[in-house]
C-alpha cells in the first residue's frame, strides 16, 4: 500500500534551519508529482512547494529564497530544506503525492510538526 512518512520536524529558533524528509513507498515515486503543504492552527492547509517528476519546482511566495524542495528518485524520498525560519512558518508540514498535477487522486503523509520560537 502507499505510504508517505515525514520526518525532520522539531523546535527551532527564528533564523534557524530544518530539513524535512518524506519517505515514499507503494507507488512509482519517480513518476509522481510531489509537494509539501502546511497547516497552521486555525488556518487552512496551504501549498508550500511542488516538484515535478523531472525536477521542476514552484514555491509559495512567502518561502521563495528560503525553502528548497528536492527529490531523490533512487531513494524514493522528497526533501524540504528550510532556512531563515520565521515564527510564521510554524505549522504541521505534510507531503503529498499525485500521479499528475491535475489528478484527483492524491496520497498524504501523517505530517510533522515544525515550531519556530525563541
Amino acid at each position: 500500500q502507499v505510504q508517505l512518512v515525514e520526518s525532520g520536524g522539531g523546535l527551532v529558533q527564528p533564523g534557524g534551519s530544518l530539513r524535512l524528509s518524506c519517505a515514499a513507498s507503494g507507488f512509482i515515486f519517480s513518476s509522481y508529482v510531489m509537494s509539501w503543504y502546511r497547516q497552521a492552527p486555525g488556518k487552512e492547509r496551504e501549498l508550500v512547494a511542488v516538484i515535478s517528476p523531472g525536477g521542476n519546482t514552484n514555491y509559495e511566495d512567502s518561502v521563495k529564497g528560503r525553502f528548497t524542495i528536492s527529490r531523490d528518485n533512487a531513494k524514493a524520498t522528497m526533501y524540504l530544506q528550510m532556512n531563515g525560519l520565521k515564527p510564521g512558518d510554524t505549522a504541521v508540514y505534510y507531503c503529498k503525492a499525485q500521479p499528475s498535477a491535475l489528478a484527483s487522486v492524491a496520497f498524504w503523509g501523517q505530517g510533522t510538526q515544525v515550531t519556530v520560537s525563541s
